[in-house]
Order: structure tokens, then C-alpha cells, then sequence
């Protein structure tokens, strides 16, 4: 699925559950996967961790291409920023990746966006020689 879901996608999300507290992260991944069940965590198989999901409304349609449900996930993988704020080759240490999102800024039904948080704003770019 995309890695950038429009408001569209979204329409049929009832809430986010976060699995950890995301004030404490500069930012999350966000993907749209294809899962047989509405609500609940659902199966996570990346690298990394799961943070977060979303559930559906109960009258939510399955899609008819696939019979399955499109729900949100949001994830870190191990190299990401949040991970090792400190470490000073973490290729993120500035910016984020395309789908990456601050986790302040998702709803139900709206996609998360970017902000200066999210894009690591007042960290320091590593010296290079």
C-alpha cells in the first residue's frame, strides 16, 4: 500500500491506540496494511517496533480487491532517530523518512504530517572532515 495515505484512506478509522507514549518521539512511520480484523493489534512484521495502530468503525468495508480491512500502523525501525537520539551516524539525525510523521499530529481519519519536531529542528548536522 502507499506510504503516504491521503484522507481518503482513512475514513473508515474509528481511533489510534498507541502502544507507547508518543510525546516521547520525534517521530513515527506510518504505513497502510491489508489485515483480516477491524480493531485490535494487528500482526507486525517489520524490523523494528510497533507503536502504534488504528482500529476501524464497525460498519468498515472490507476492500474488494483483496477481502481485507486497510488500518494504519506506525512504527520505528532500529536505525531511526527516536531509537538513537544521540548517536551522532544516525543517518536521520536531521530530517525523517518519507513516511515518517510526529506522532502529535495523527487522528482518526487524517494523515499525520511533518513538522519541524518530526525533521529534527535544532539538532546540530554531524561534522564531516
Amino acid at each position: 500500500m502507499s506510504a503516504m495515505p491521503k484522507e481518503g484512506d482513512l475514513a473508515q478509522e474509528a481511533e489510534v491506540v498507541w502502544l507507547e507514549d508518543p510525546e516521547d518521539l520525534d517521530y513515527v512511520r506510518q504505513a497502510l496494511d491489508k489485515v483480516n480484523t477491524r480493531k485490535g493489534k494487528p500482526r507486525y512484521e517489520r524490523d523494528g517496533r510497533l507503536i502504534g495502530y488504528t482500529n476501524l468503525t464497525p460498519n468498515a468495508a472490507r476492500r474488494p480487491d483483496s477481502g481485507l480491512f486497510v488500518r494504519r500502523t506506525f512504527y520505528l525501525l532500529p536505525h531511526d532517530r527516536p531509537n538513537q537520539p544521540d548517536d551522532p551516524d544516525c543517518p536521520y539525525k536531521v530530517g525523517s523518512p518519507l513516511e515518517a510523521v510526529d506522532p502529535r499530529t495523527v487522528e482518526p481519519g487524517k494523515a499525520g504530517a511533518k513538522t519541524p519536531r518530526s525533521q529534527g529542528a535544532g539538532r546540530a548536522m554531524p561534522a564531516t572532515t
